[in-house]
């Protein structure tokens, strides 16, 4: 009685079975690992490299914006100088226009407008001699600077001009005499002359003389780009 010889080619039943391999497995290949899933807060823009830029932005437009509204005081002051008075005069029972027809009103607001129009236009150019790659954080300081300086120049004029309560300022000048109106605004619009002009032209002069982004025109242009 002969035991019978097992083949090369058939299975050792005392071997275990190797595993079988997928459809999708080449030989000669490795699995992908999947990419490290990065810890929290470190996804770029969300609390990561994002939070930096952010930063940086927010101090731009705080440093930015103090330091333009500042300059509110001296256009205030100049505010109060050039703007033309407003004669009233006081019959000893009312307070009345001395000239009714008169454009010292409108020629007050006339001058705070070509104020905010220089100022801004100082305030934008002195912005970006000072930071000349620009930022969404200067824009947003000269803008929200501007507003507030215009707002502290209105106030000094009023401050320091003529008197604001106008019974007092007639008692005090007596009957039959001629007084000025305190300075006033009744077009607000015109406080938007400063942030428009400087947020105007700093975006003109970032636009033109601004240094260039070369990175678009020296990277490789794909060879499939035309299909």
């Amino acid at each position: 009685m002969t035991v019978p010889t097992p083949s090369s080619n058939s299975p050792d039943p005392s071997r275990p079975a190797a595993p079988a391999k997928s459809s999708g497995d080449r030989p000669g290949t490795e699995a992908e690992a999947p990419p490290p899933t990065p810890p929290h807060g470190s996804v770029p823009g969300y609390g990561g490299e994002g939070r930096p830029l952010v930063r940086r932005e927010l101090r731009d437009a705080a440093v930015c914006a103090v330091a333009v509204a500042v300059c509110g005081v001296l256009m205030g002051l100049l505010w109060l100088w050039l703007a033309p008075r407003v004669p009233l005069y006081n019959n000893g029972q009312a307070v009345l226009f001395k000239d009714p027809e008169g454009e010292e009103a409108i020629g007050a607001e006339g001058v705070f407008a070509l104020l905010g129009l220089g100022f801004g236009l100082v305030t934008g150019v002195a912005v970006f001699l000072r930071r000349r790659i620009g930022g969404v954080g200067l824009v947003i300081g000269l803008a929200v600077g501007g507003l507030l300086g215009s707002l502290l120049a209105q106030g000094v004029g009023k401050w320091f001009g003529p008197d604001s309560d106008l019974v007092a300022a007639a008692r005090a000048a007596g009957k039959g005499a001629t007084f000025d109106a305190p300075l006033e605004l009744h077009a607000y619009a015109v406080l938007l002359a400063w942030p428009c002009a400087a947020v105007l032209v700093h975006l003109l002069a970032t636009a033109f003389f601004g240094p260039r982004d070369e990175t678009a025109a020296q990277a490789p242009v794909p060879h499939d780009w035309g299909r």
